[in-house]
């Protein structure tokens, strides 16, 4: 299905809610649901709450939040994609989460075994720019985009005012 196709290979998801919109997070239960069917079963999670700069028109308190991460042995993090607040450390955290659980590097003889890699090849960009296509919202600015090689898939779910969704690496 295009749903299992969707989460297949992934090595890491980020799970992002935004914190003015209590209904986006109430989806993100269900979110993790089809994660946990149709994902790898040690695949790494993270939930990201989004929109952390809108401190007056929040609804989603951070203690709440959290502890339904901690209840879940999920990393948490707030970030705010339009003042770039958390955004690089999601990535990271993600990055780190992913390195941990897929162990040391592979040795020499590993390398030889399952393929070369010839030094001085260039590599063709497989694109440009930030993977999330859906909408302005995580305008991020061009430094601080993930390379578009590191994003897997991205899969939106779009309102009037927030971008909130599953993001596959």
């Amino acid at each position: 299905t295009i749903t299992s196709s969707y989460y297949r290979g992934a090595h890491g998801i980020i799970v992002a809610y935004d914190v003015t919109d209590q209904e986006s997070f109430n989806n993100v239960k269900q979110w993790l649901q089809e994660i946990d069917r149709y994902a790898c079963e040690n695949v790494n999670k993270l939930l990201v709450g989004n929109k952390s700069d809108l401190t007056t028109e929040k609804v989603v308190d951070y203690t709440t939040a959290k502890e339904f991460a901690d209840h879940l042995n999920i990393p948490f993090l707030e970030t705010s994609a339009k003042n770039a607040t958390n955004v690089e450390q999601a990535f990271m955290t993600m990055a780190a989460e992913i390195k941990t659980r897929m162990g040391p590097p592979t040795t020499e003889a590993n390398l030889r075994s399952e393929g070369k890699i010839n030094p001085g090849t260039p590599v063709q960009p497989r694109g440009s720019g930030c993977c999330c296509t859906a909408g302005d919202e995580l305008s991020l600015p061009p430094h601080r985009r993930p390379p578009s090689s590191f994003v897997k898939s991205t899969r939106l779910l779009r309102s009037e005012q927030t971008t909130t969704g599953v993001f596959c690496f």
